[in-house]
This record gives structure tokens, C-alpha cells and sequence, in this order.
């Protein structure tokens, strides 16, 4: 019987190998200890993220009665066994690395403990913290006095108390506390006479409070057990043809709120008939997702862990880079209008993007500013400028992506305020999302109208250009431009359809474009020419793309990729995709920038892309990839994904096991760790000791 060929990877499971990948961050010894629980947090915001988004999208499949998917890869309720199986299995082994980083905290001389271990100095601290920060938070709920149950907040964290009188088995009560750990900080260090640091999470604060909380009853025994309920997450934007989308946007995020529970938690510990009580309250009898944990949950909070200890216990800071072409004190705009520059974040600063739109804002020969938002920071120097430059009597436009999830409110106050500030705001594209980076600005030179763009990878966001590695191109280039203006000509009328010849855009020609391009690989090889595709991103979900490459790979074309998230390709399969190499790199960066190089002949084409090869992002989105023309631009972006394909440090190797392998390291081979190379290798370009671009 010949075995059945596994040609795609579902795509929950492939994105919980991925958030594996970040576990294993958590678990490496050789990171910086308070990194590695930095990577715990990591790991459990993205578990939080992926059963609001994911799991409830599952859940509704099952529940319209769906029997297969092929956005999932499986029926949904074959994929909700997967997911519950897999989550378990990385559930244990979170607790066991967090087991072992906290015996690696006391060696460091940092202690977690719980209220059961205070110091009578200790204890005063705490006792007054409780009183004038805690308690002043807290709203306990009685279940005796409850006619209905009480509704759980999504991913907040409750404490479930169980009182409890020894001489009277008959006289109890049972509360509910939520946890305020969004006003309040998670982790609160102590003050010691010794050399360790203590700290107490703000649940413990609570649970030695809990004496305060309920003296007026006169019960012998208060015990606290933590649980959280997570919601789905989609939105549902109703028809209604009278609303704004503004207003369907904010209803549907307060009907999230209130989405149907697609995971419970619950400390093992907690007694049965106080469990029994929430799950009837919560109509959660028959509920398959849910899950014993332990006495603490959230653990997303560790990537907020105070910074204690020795220096040694995180990253070294490393300083940002200028880019060469861009001295203090230099006009952006002088400079782009003789070369085209690319930046690359986080190892060159964005300081460069800030300088550029603030020169904008004074410069009186501009006259307009366009730009697209999907997520901005949250104190945005970015928006700070475009309304300043309205103030200066720029015409400013914003695109602003009201349905980015998770940052809908953010945009919806950017909308406010960019419009009470005078900007016009386009909310998006109806029936698209507007997922593509743009910024436009014209300046009149000489009486003509001149052109500026930036296209990239990543969101104009100075929080996130710290942390997520992407790329950006600021050209003056008339044929770039040009087709930009397009761009926001199209999000202003919507009604035109413009073709393009240097920019690709979805949904309109992504695809077919990006097929060409593939087709001209296949033939090339097929005619014993050299074929050769590089190609980087977050996720590769889209089968009909994947069946491109497959055929590449049968032709003979030599694809060598880089995909930090979801995989449902599976490489290394003779006779299908053994010319396909997939790895992934997890690191101190966070990797997003999408990167396309294709042989063409030896007349190789570059392109940088705001868009993964996802059916959303092809068909269902606004996206962009922009060629790269300049030749010491092309060479830099071939030597940033030769660097990546030789990571032998944190890359691994994406197979159809999903086992997260590490790439293997010759006993004779170098340590290559592609992030730090990459720092070390703008650093002297910027130095000088790398040449000139």
C-alpha cells in the first residue's frame, strides 16, 4: 500500500510550532535569564491571542455545522482535538521550564514568593500597599446573594475565594475578585536587608488581603483560586446601512467583550463544588477547552517583569544605527531626491522616519502628506507630526485601518484626534483591509510637483521598530511614486482600477504577478537555466501559492526560504519539494520583514513586501510589494537573507514533523547568529568600514 503523500501542514498546528519556537527561547540557557522569562510572556500572550482569534474561529465552523475546511486545513472538530492535545503538551512543558527559571531566579538572588512568605518588614510593605493601592480597586462579588452569575471579563484573572467555617462544615461563602492588573502592576518588588530581591505578584497582595477584605464575616479559612476565560475575538460588523463604519466598528468591539468562551482556566487545586458553581454559571458544563492549570495564570505579564538584578540578566542595549546616507542635520529629503535609501529596522534608528515626516510638516515648499495606519504607538510621534504639519497648512490624508485587530480602539482615538486636528481621514476600503505601508509627500520644485515615497514591511510605529525587524525604501524614483499617488487616488475613489507596472498590489494583481514571476523560475530551469527563488516572511498559508512552489521544486528551481510563523508547506518530500529549504529564526528580534528574490534569468528582481502569501492577504486585503532598483540596495538585501540562511544559532528547520529541530552546527563550522551579524554588519556600513552603498 503506497503511504498517502501529506502535502499541506494544518494551519493551527503550525502555529502552535511556531509559538513552540518562542518557548524554546524560554527554555535556552544560554539567553539572559530575565529574557528567557520574557519569552514565557511572549508565549502565553500569544496562547491568549490564538484561542480569542483562532480557536474561535474553529469554534464557530463546528458550531455552523462545517465538516472540512481548507483555511484550516482539516474538519474543525479533527483540528479542535489537534489544537487541545497540542496545547496541553506545551502547557506542561511552559510549567516545567517556569519551574526551572525560578530556581535560576534564586540562584540569581531574585526570589518570587507568595504571601505565606513575607518578612514582618515585608508584611507592614505589603500591608500598606494593599490598603492605599489594591483595596481601593477591588469589588468582591458574594454567589449567595448573586440571582445571576457574574460575567468574566475576556483574559482578565479572578479570584475565586472559598470561605469556610472548621467548626461549622455547613456555614460558607464564595466571592469572586477580579485581579486589576490592567491599572496596577503584576509584579511588585520588596525591600530586603539582604542581597536578594523579593517579589510578590499582586495576586499574592490580594490573598494576604483577603482577612481585610471579608473581616466583617467570621469564617476560619479564605482561600483564593485563580481562573480566566477567554472570548472570541472576531468582531461582527452588522449591515446596518444607516450606521457609519465607525460606529459598526465601536459596537463590534463592545460585542467582544462579550463573544462566546473558548477556553477556561482554572487553578487544579480549586475545590469541586466551588469549580461546579462557575461552570454552571458560566454555562460551561460540556465545555471541551477546559483546562487545569496552576495557582497562577497570565503569565503574558512576565514581559512586563521589572528590570532587577545584575545588567547580565537581559540583552545588552544595543544603539541604534543612523544609516550612512542620513547624517544629523541633513535634509532626508535633499537625500532621497539623488538615491534611493533603505532603512532596516531595528538595527538602523526610526528616528530617520520621524526626521523625514517632521521635515515634511515645516518644510514650506510641501504641500501634502499621505500616509496609511494599520497599528501606530501609543504616544505616536508619528501622528504628532502629521498634525503638526496641518497646523503648518499641509494638506494631510490618513488611510487608517479601523478593523487592525486588537489595536481597533488605538485607530479609533488616532481618527478623533488626526480630525479634530484638521486631516482628512479615509477609514479604510470597504470590504478590504488596508494592510499596505505608504507614505506619500509632494513638494514643489521649480513649480512642479515632486513626488517622495516610503513603502515597507512594517507599521510606522516607533514601539515596534524597536523590537520587529523590518524593512523600509525612501525613493524619489518618478516611476515609484507615480504609482503610489495611484494608490491613494484609489482609497479616495475606490471606483478606479489602475494597472501597475513597478508596484504589485493585491487583490487585484498580487497573485498573478507573483505567479509570473514563479512560471519564469520553472521555465528557466526546465531549460537547464540556473533557477533560484529567495524568499522571506511571517506565513505561508495559501495553497494555491504552495502549489506554485511545489511545481518550481519539481522543475528544479532551488528554493531557499525563511518563515518565522505558520507553514503549511512541507519541504524535503521527493519527488515534490525536495529543492525547497525552509527555516525559521526566533530571536531577540522579532522577524517580519517579507522579502522576494527571484533569479530572473541572472537578471535578478527584488522586492520588499507589506503582504504574506496568505489567501487574506492576496485576495481579501490592500497590499504592496515595491521593486528595489538600486543595485547596492539589491546587494545589501541579498547579503541580509544570505546572513539569515546561514543562521545556525536560532534558526530551525521547518519539516513535515514539526519537531523544531535546530539547523545542525559542523564541529569545524563558525557560530552564526544571523541577528547579531546583521547589527555588526550595518553598524560598519554606518562606520564606514563596510564601503559606501
Amino acid at each position: 500500500m503506497v503511504k498517502k503523500i501529506v502535502k499541506f501542514v494544518n494551519r493551527e498546528i503550525s502555529w502552535l510550532s511556531f509559538n513552540e519556537r518562542v518557548l524554546q527561547e524560554a527554555a535556552d540557557p544560554s539567553l539572559p535569564l530575565l529574557e528567557r522569562l520574557k519569552f514565557l510572556g511572549i508565549f502565553s500572550s500569544n496562547q491568549d491571542e490564538f484561542f480569542s482569534v483562532r480557536v474561535g474561529t474553529v469554534h464557530r465552523m463546528i458550531d455552523a455545522g462545517v465538516k472540512s475546511s481548507e483555511i484550516i486545513g482539516d474538519s474543525p472538530k479533527k483540528t479542535m482535538k489537534m489544537i487541545h492535545k497540542r496545547v496541553l503538551q506545551l502547557r506542561d512543558r511552559f510549567d516545567e521550564i517556569f519551574i526551572e527559571l525560578e530556581k535560576e531566579l534564586e540562584k540569581a538572588n531574585i526570589s518570587i514568593i507568595n504571601e505565606t512568605e513575607l518578612s514582618p518588614q515585608q508584611q507592614d510593605f505589603v500591608r500598606d500597599y494593599f490598603i492605599s493601592k489594591v483595596r481601593p480597586r477591588l469589588v468582591p462579588i458574594m454567589f449567595r446573594e448573586l440571582r445571576k452569575f457574574p460575567y468574566l471579563k475576556n483574559q482578565a484573572i479572578y479570584l475565586a475565594i472559598a470561605m469556610y467555617k472548621y467548626r461549622d462544615p455547613q456555614d460558607f461563602n464564595y466571592a469572586l475578585i477580579e485581579v486589576p492588573a490592567d491599572v496596577l502592576p503584576r509584579y511588585l518588588p520588596l525591600p530586603s536587608d539582604t542581597d536578594t530581591q523579593y517579589i510578590i505578584m499582586l495576586d499574592d497582595i490580594i490573598r494576604f488581603g483577603l482577612t481585610n477584605i471579608f473581616s466583617i464575616f467570621d469564617y476560619d479559612s479564605i482561600i483564593a483560586y485563580t481562573i480566566k476565560l477567554t472570548r472570541d475575538a472576531e468582531l461582527d460588523i452588522d449591515d446596518d446601512v444607516m450606521k457609519s463604519f465607525f460606529e459598526k466598528i465601536s459596537e463590534g468591539l463592545k460585542q467582544r467583550e462579550r463573544g462566546e468562551p473558548v477556553r477556561f482556566v482554572y487553578d487544579r487545586e480549586i475545590p469541586e463544588d466551588l469549580l461546579h458553581i462557575i461552570l454552571e454559571g458560566l454555562k460551561l458544563k460540556n465545555f471541551e477547552n477546559i483546562v487545569p492549570g496552576g495557582r497562577y495564570h497570565n503569565a503574558r505579564d512576565f514581559m512586563n517583569f521589572p528590570d532587577v538584578g545584575t545588567s547580565s540578566l537581559l540583552y545588552e542595549k544595543s544603539k541604534q544605527i543612523r544609516h550612512p546616507d542620513l547624517p544629523v542635520n541633513r535634509s532626508v529629503l535633499d537625500v532621497i531626491h539623488s538615491k534611493d535609501v533603505m532603512l532596516c529596522y531595528p538595527y538602523h534608528s526610526f528616528d530617520h522616519m520621524i526626521d523625514l515626516l517632521r521635515e515634511a510638516a515645516i518644510d514650506p515648499n510641501v504641500t501634502d502628506i499621505k500616509m496609511t495606519f494599520y497599528r501606530v504607538a501609543k504616544n505616536s510621534n508619528v501622528v504628532n507630526a502629521l498634525i503638526n504639519a496641518v497646523k503648518n497648512g499641509k494638506s494631510v490624508t490618513v488611510v487608517i485601518e479601523l478593523q487592525a485587530r486588537f489595536d481597533e480602539m488605538a485607530n479609533i482615538y488616532w481618527t478623533q484626534k488626526l480630525e479634530e486636528a484638521g486631516a482628512t481621514i479615509i477609514d479604510g476600503v470597504p470590504g478590504l483591509k488596508v494592510h499596505a505601508k505608504l507614505c506619500e509627500i509632494t513638494r514643489m520644485e521649480n513649480d512642479i510637483p515632486v513626488s517622495y515615497a516610503c513603502i515597507g514591511t512594517g507599521n510606522f510605529n516607533e514601539a515596534t521598530a524597536h523590537v520587529y525587524s523590518d524593512h523600509s525604501l525612501l525613493t524619489s524614483n518618478p516611476a515609484i511614486t507615480k504609482e503610489v499617488k495611484h494608490l491613494f487616488d484609489f482609497f479616495e475613489h475606490t471606483y478606479k482600477h489602475i494597472s501597475y507596472d513597478h508596484l504589485i498590489v493585491a487583490p487585484h494583481y498580487m497573485r498573478n504577478k507573483i505567479y509570473r514571476l514563479i512560471n519564469i523560475e520553472i521555465r528557466n530551469a526546465r531549460t537547464g537555466k540556473k533557477a533560484y527563488m529567495y524568499l522571506k516572511m511571517n506565513n505561508l498559508v495559501d495553497r494555491r501559492m504552495i502549489e506554485k512552489l511545489y511545481d518550481a521544486s519539481q522543475a528544479g528551481v532551488k528554493i531557499r526560504m525563511v518563515i518565522r510563523g505558520i507553514c503549511s508547506l512541507v519541504p524535503g518530500i521527493k519527488g515534490l519539494s525536495e529543492n525547497i529549504a525552509i527555516t525559521s529564526i526566533v530571536d531577540k528580534y522579532l522577524e517580519h520583514s517579507r522579502v522576494f528574490i527571484f533569479c530572473n534569468g541572472g537578471d535578478e528582481k527584488y522586492f520588499i513586501s507589506s503582504a504574506d502569501w496568505m489567501v487574506r492577504n492576496l485576495d481579501r486585503r490592500v497590499e504592496v510589494a515595491v521593486p528595489i532598483y538600486d543595485i547596492s540596495i539589491q546587494k545589501e538585501l541579498k547579503q541580509f537573507m544570505e546572513t539569515q540562511f546561514a543562521d545556525n544559532t536560532k534558526a530551525r528547520i521547518i519539516n513535515k514533523e514539526q519537531n523544531n529541530k535546530y539547523v545542525k552546527r559542523n564541529l569545524s563550522s563558525d557560530i552564526r547568529r544571523s541577528q547579531d551579524e546583521l547589527y555588526t554588519f550595518f553598524n560598519d556600513k554606518a562606520s564606514g568600514k563596510g564601503g559606501t552603498q
